[in-house]
């Protein structure tokens, strides 16, 4: 009998319908030769400090850097694991072999890799690698099953990025709770993670920029000429007496057209979705939390409208090309009035959309092609921009010309600028959200649509010259905007750094914290641990979160770019161009230097525990 085991209930009935195992017993299904059966995500864990050694269940100073050699795993004390675990561990130890049918990814193969480590399979593994649930995607995974060794790296980075986890929480959480915490107010313990620590010192960091932010004064000269405002080509003045001298040198004097300058341009369509760029933009457009769009795509997923979501990639392979008619096809439906342009032409083939290059085990989210039914409304909303992203790739670049105008008035020299869409290309799939969007400045401000809205200008001339109605503007510098979700996970995709440019932050995303799947449980980890908060759509953190960092002095656990560096590791581990055993090693060593550290600061400094009902002097809740 061969065993098939899956993540979840119902990825396994569908595995199993197609492989004929209809027989439903508890906890598996058999027939045809087959029996599936599932985990519910993680079965097992690694083991927790007293399961090494009995005086590791106290917290005690002492004993810590706790550093076990090896690490083991143990089941999870919950009694519907142990009995599913009963099931599959009867189930593989008569197996003739064990197809292991995880999710495709990281934690997929840890979770399943685990299970068989615990019940001692003697058996030989083959792996099923796919990145949709369809029924042809299923199908032909089978027919190409691979040895499960061909993974064996990638069990290896995820299960050295749970060892450097465990290893850093388990002992950072002790050492700043019995050194820094409240003990004596029975406070929670002071949670301190490899990538949650560097996330909220993102927070903290653009809080404290905010808090100590002194707006400062400039003038911005401007002129109207012929209903057009032309602005100083001099930008910001920073002393007021520069910016009048400058006013008193146009105010009386003609306004002359030095220049006219038409350049046309193009604009591609914007990438396809990875799980983060997903989450941006439903945080953006939805307002829906970085974990409840994960849930609605994995959701997708599941329901075979979607592929894989839990992807770090733009990108498609070459060889989905070839599909792409039929996906279309599958959801023309939907969308009969994009299609009309596409159809009976050769699709497109962009390198900035299929390039196998910069894919590695999953391509970019788009649809499967499966008629899409039973959608909740915000499925739909979803689906919806993944469909729409994944028809917009196929259509021409939108043509734009830009117009520059110069002119000067008593040798003061002023610009402006209009754009004139020439042929709309993509922007024409995106209409819809145009007419539809809300009158909201932050939806108005992040909808790719406003930024080439046309703007366009009357005929000017070189040389034309008239009166005009100059203008002086006094305004005040700005603080950065507090973090959103959105804003937070394009942090935590670049390690902190600000970066407009897609290709730039494409290079940039393995050297970000946390990995695509798990940045939105540690957000909200944060928000458990009442070490941020949510006012509006912005992140703010709360004294304790606030206090916690200003207690860590070591960079190494507070550093967004330091912790980057780390996810590049695991993810060279995955490409076997690292060494698994060095980076266990020196996570070790980095948290031996840190408890030793910590352990000879001599100041009695404090953590201040905040109720959640307790207000700052600006009236926000913590």
């Amino acid at each position: 009998m061969v065993v098939c085991i899956a993540e979840k209930p119902s990825v396994a009935r569908d595995i199993a319908r197609l492989l004929g195992a209809t027989n439903q017993y508890d906890g598996y299904l058999e027939g045809n030769g087959y029996q599936v059966t599932w985990t519910f995500g993680h079965l097992c864990e690694l083991k927790y400090p007293e399961d090494y050694y009995p005086q590791w269940r106290q917290w005690n100073l002492g004993q810590l850097p706790m550093l076990p050699s090896p690490f083991g795993i143990r089941l999870k004390q919950d009694d519907g694991v142990q009995k599913q675990f009963h099931t599959i561990e009867t189930l593989m130890k008569q197996a003739e072999y064990i197809v292991n049918c995880g999710d495709a990814g990281q934690e997929g193969e840890l979770i399943q890799r685990w299970v068989m480590q615990k019940v001692g399979i003697s058996c030989p593994v083959k792996r099923l690698w796919i990145s949709s649930l369809t029924e042809e995607s299923i199908r032909e995974g089978f027919q190409n099953l691979e040895p499960a060794s061909n993974r064996d790296s990638l069990y290896m980075a995820g299960l050295c990025r749970a060892i450097g986890d465990w290893v850093l929480g388990m002992n950072a959480t002790r050492l700043y709770t019995l050194k820094y915490g409240r003990r004596e107010m029975k406070a929670p313990p002071l949670s301190v993670g490899r990538v949650q620590t560097p996330t909220l010192a993102l927070i903290v960091k653009r809080q404290r920029e905010i808090e100590n932010f002194v707006p400062e004064p400039y003038w911005v000269l401007a002129t109207m000429y012929r209903d057009v405002l032309f602005t100083a080509q001099k930008g910001k003045f920073l002393q007021e007496e520069e910016a009048q001298k400058a006013l008193g040198q146009i105010t009386g004097k003609p306004f002359t057209i030095t220049s006219v300058a038409t350049k046309r341009g193009k604009e591609a369509p914007p990438k396809l979705y990875d799980l983060t760029s997903l989450q941006v933009e439903c945080n953006k457009k939805f307002s829906y939390s970085a974990d409840i769009t994960l849930n609605l795509i994995q959701s997708l997923y599941e329901k075979h409208a979607t592929t894989y979501p839990r992807v770090d990639t733009t990108y498609l392979s070459d060889d989905i090309y070839p599909k792409c008619p039929q996906i279309l096809k599958g959801i023309s439906g939907l969308y009969s009035e994009l299609m009309a342009p596409l159809r009976g032409k050769k699709l497109k083939k962009s390198t900035k959309v299929f390039n196998s290059s910069k894919v590695t085990d999953h391509h970019a989210i788009i649809p499967t092609g499966v008629a899409v039914q039973n959608l909740t409304d915000a499925e739909r909303k979803v689906f919806d921009l993944v469909a729409r992203r994944f028809i917009s790739v196929f259509y021409d670049d939108c043509v734009f010309d830009t117009t520059t105008v110069e002119g000067e008035s008593g040798e003061v020299p002023f610009k402006v600028q209009g754009k004139h869409i020439i042929e709309e290309g993509w922007r024409v799939v995106y209409k819809k959200d145009r007419k539809d969007s809300e009158d909201d400045d932050d939806q108005q401000n992040s909808d790719d649509q406003q930024k080439t809205e046309e703007r366009l200008l009357p005929d000017f001339s070189k040389g034309e010259s008239g009166p005009h109605e100059p203008q002086l503007t006094k305004k005040m510098t700005t603080p950065p905007k507090p973090y959103t979700e959105a804003t937070l996970l394009r942090a935590m995709e670049t390690a902190g750094k600000t970066v407009e440019d897609e290709e730039l932050r494409d290079a940039m995303k393995e050297n970000g914290i946390g990995r695509p799947s798990t940045r939105a449980a540690i957000i909200q980890t944060l928000f458990r641990r009442r070490y941020i908060r949510m006012e509006r759509k912005s992140l703010y953190a709360t004294a304790t979160g606030c206090e916690l960092i200003d207690i860590i002095h070591e960079d190494l656990l507070k550093s967004a770019e330091l912790t980057g560096r780390w996810e590049k590791k695991l993810r060279d581990i995955e490409r076997k161009t690292y060494d698994a055993a060095v980076f266990i090693s020196e996570i070790k060593q980095m948290v031996c230097d840190i408890v030793a550290q910590v352990k000879a600061d001599t100041t009695n400094r404090r953590v201040t525990v905040v109720p959640e009902e307790v207000k700052t002097k600006k009236g926000r809740k913590q």
